[in-house]
């Protein structure tokens, strides 16, 4: 890796303690301080250097100090950061075109989380009907070991217990549904009693489940069959991780909305709830807003990723390295009895294992590579789109010596 000159000032540890004295515990941090990274390589505070196989939870999409993106920001940063929504900017409508048109759908509502883009398409759903006159369709069917994000609403459609009990009740009317049981979807949706249908393609954080084609697909033909609107949440496997825009691209399927996030910002705070033609009116001024999302900075910056994407190779580069990456993994479960099932797509990719996953992590942790664990034994595995060949050859490696070890 190329040589990090430290310009960061960086608090003593008795600092830091004071500080973490008044930031709310909702965060099991490790102990180490980084300080700065490049590419697919962060550097903490006493000058180790890791290999990052998560990128911020899939989100530092073009890796870290990304010349390009650093450049714009820079520029931007001399400009103008914020206007409100009530103002115009550069590139509110140049963003929105491109997610449009990599999509397949119409409309763009920015938003600055994942979870803000599920409030706004259960939003537009309930609206939906209403308009339709269903007023009465305001339930939510989702799936069993779904997480949608942690604001109420986004809360209410998520399944694992962990996140919902202490915060009960939720928005009432929400049925789940197991993502193997097409027969309860069917019957579930044909009491016409719901405004949507909420799904990730890809299940992040209950382990990198695939929820199976068939299954996608007969979600698909029951949502346009009874009205029942089809948001595929794609806020971890969306913006080009898994080869293609959006997932469902890859399986001929297109969402009524689909949701967005984080790699969409290459790094900065950024979602959007994207509709198809038929929503594009649903909300008037004044229906729902934001006094922060799609500023220009942020669009700055998801400007810089998506023309990369579009028109710089990156998604190719994501298919090719996703394949290197799920070749070797295939290699190890041909190898290690430990690996019972390989998961995801491109680079969003669950290695789970029969045992050991917790102590795995830590062990690559502190040989300096990062991953993290979900799904209790799932390593997940969501490199920066420009990860190189090298990089990917030099995770397996370390991988493959620690799985040995059980």
């Amino acid at each position: 890796m190329a040589s990090m000159t430290k310009t960061t000032t960086i608090p003593d540890s008795g600092a830091r303690e004071a500080k973490d004295a008044h930031v709310l515990h909702t965060y099991l941090r490790a102990d180490e301080v980084f300080v700065e990274g490049r590419g697919c390589e962060l550097v903490d505070e006493n000058g180790k250097v890791y290999l990052d196989f998560l990128s911020g939870i899939a989100v530092s999409a073009l890796g870290h100090n990304h010349p390009e993106l650093v450049a714009a920001l820079r520029d931007q940063l001399g400009r103008v950061m914020h206007t409100s929504n009530l103002y115009r900017h550069p590139y509110t409508e140049e963003v929105a075109t491109r997610i449009a048109r990599l999509s397949r759908l119409d409309s763009v509502f920015f938003t600055n989380s994942g979870a803000e883009a599920n409030e706004a398409a259960l939003k537009i759903a309930r609206k939906h009907q209403r308009l339709r006159g269903a007023s009465d369709r305001t339930g939510f069917v989702a799936l069993e070991g779904s997480f949608h994000g942690r604001t109420m609403g986004a809360l209410s459609v998520t399944h694992t217990e962990k996140y919902r009990a202490p915060f009960e009740p939720l928005v009432p009317g929400v049925t789940f549904v197991s993502p193997d049981d097409g027969a309860k979807l069917a019957d579930v949706l044909r009491t016409n009693r719901h405004a949507a249908l909420i799904v990730e393609p890809i299940q992040g954080e209950s382990g990198v489940r695939d929820v199976s084609i068939d299954f996608l697909r007969r979600a698909r033909e029951l949502c346009t069959e009874t009205g029942t609107v089809l948001v595929h949440d794609e806020v971890q496997c969306g913006s080009g991780r898994t080869g293609t825009f959006l997932y469902g691209e890859q399986l001929g399927l297109t969402p009524d909305i689909a949701t967005l996030a984080k790699p969409i910002g290459a790094g900065l705070p950024m979602g959007a709830c994207v509709v198809s033609r038929d929503l594009a009116n649903v909300l008037a001024p004044g229906d729902h807003g934001s006094t922060f999302a799609g500023g220009p900075l942020v669009l700055r910056g998801a400007l810089v990723f998506l023309t990369l994407l579009e028109e710089g190779g990156l998604q190719q580069r994501v298919r090719e390295r996703g394949a290197e990456l799920r070749a070797g993994l295939a290699d190890m479960q041909g190898e290690l009895g430990v690996v019972t099932e390989l998961r995801g797509a491109g680079l969003i990719q669950g290695v789970r294992l029969a045992r050991g996953a917790e102590d795995v992590q830590k062990r690559l942790y502190e040989r300096g590579l990062i991953v993290n664990r979900t799904g209790g034994d799932v390593l997940r595995l969501l490199p920066a789109y420009v990860i190189t060949s090298h990089e990917i050859q030099r995770g397996l490696a370390l991988l493959r010596e620690e799985l040995r070890k059980l």
